[in-house]
């Protein structure tokens, strides 16, 4: 028994099922993020777990104890959300201090644990200020800090990023990051940044249409992936998800692309991958951009490493890195080059792509094949 269990739990609203039949097992101080569009059912699940949706059918359990009906108040939860949820008219001491008012904490305790958590959060100048008075990070601080003083047996993070600007979306995410590290504390968040899932989390759950399309670690999700959905998620840029021809020839499985201007070309699928049932068929290539990139940059390791010369229709110059884009016949393909590669758009460049490192999806499942 985990520590905390999601079992077949469901939500509808009247005939509108918005959640379908869940599954997650969660561990003592796992950092869980649930991650998806707007509208998959994360936000909804999030407050089934905090009591503020009711569950249709299906089971939540924290430490073996079924929570359905237990009120929001009575499951030790405390609850981070992207408004911050403060009292403009009490200052910040007076903000992390009403919770434990409420529930009848002696003044000792609050003060200490007040003292604690500003200190932890690095929020002790800003005790005597007001919400107002503060910037959004300092104020999420806040909302943080009201959450720790209860001593939880789980943070619920509902989207507590999004109203920041992008440094200070990083600055948190660390501070985030180092607070589950020295607590160990036991997480949910839910986010639509798949960056934010990748770099915070201990495991993903990558929802779609009330489903959790596939459910794992951060390297599993962005090595593995289950299915298309999950393919063109997660990662940024994005995997290229290329319409493809399979055809066998006695170099075993190729995968045929046409170029805009009517030009294909062809690589080879890795040896040992079974998709001799699918000769002839219209297939999805997935590959990341990295590893479609300039052959100085290819693994050298790598022993599916396959060059083809290809007219360049877009360059971006990114700082660290170049972004480099074909046209292929109803979709480009980005490709990850070095800083300041000597590419030009409207010329030819030999890209280098490692085949180890590419999928087959079946365009009529969006499932993996190979």
């Amino acid at each position: 028994m985990s520590f905390l269990d999601i079992e077949k739990a469901t939500k509808s609203y009247g005939a509108v099922r918005v959640l379908n039949e869940t599954d997650i097992s969660i561990e003592e101080g796992e950092f869980l993020v649930l991650v998806g569009p707007s509208g998959c059912g994360k936000s909804t699940l999030l407050n089934m777990i905090a009591g503020l949706e009711s569950v249709t059918s299906g089971e939540i359990r924290i430490r073996n104890s079924r929570m359905n009906e237990v009120k929001p108040a009575d499951r030790n939860i405390a609850m981070v959300f992207q408004s911050y949820a403060l009292y403009p008219n009490m200052t910040v001491h007076g903000n992390i201090s009403f919770g434990m008012e409420m529930h009848g904490v002696p003044k000792t305790e609050r003060e200490k644990k007040i003292t604690e958590v500003a200190e932890l959060l690095q929020i002790t100048p800003f005790l005597d200020r007001k919400p107002g008075q503060l910037s959004g990070g300092q104020r999420q601080r806040v909302a943080m800090g009201r959450a720790l003083t209860r001593d939880p047996d789980v943070f619920l993070f509902d989207e507590p990023l999004s109203n920041l600007d992008a440094k200070l979306r990083v600055d948190m995410r660390t501070e985030i990051k180092k607070l589950h590290q020295k607590l160990g504390t036991t997480i949910v968040y839910v986010t639509h940044d798949q960056i934010e899932a990748l770099t915070l989390s201990t495991r993903i759950a990558v929802m779609f249409g009330g489903d959790v399309q596939q459910l794992g670690t951060p390297q599993e999700i962005y090595d593995n992936p289950a299915n298309m959905f999950v393919a063109g998620f997660m990662g940024s840029p994005a995997m290229n998800l290329l319409p493809a021809t399979l055809r066998a020839n006695s170099a075993g499985m190729q995968v045929e692309l046409q170029l805009e201007d009517g030009n294909s070309f062809s690589l080879p699928f890795p040896r040992g991958v079974e998709l001799a049932s699918f000769d002839g068929r219209d297939i999805v290539l997935g590959i990341r951009p990295e590893f479609m990139t300039d052959p100085d940059s290819a693994d050298q390791e790598s022993d599916e490493i396959h060059h083809v010369e290809l007219p360049v229709d877009v360059v971006e110059p990114a700082g660290s890195d170049t972004f480099v884009t074909i046209a292929l016949r109803g979709k480009g393909a980005v490709g990850r080059f070095r800083a300041r590669t000597a590419v030009k758009a409207g010329e030819r460049f030999k890209f280098a792509f490692d085949m180890s490192k590419a999928f087959a999806f079946d365009p009529a499942t969006e499932k993996r094949i190979a």
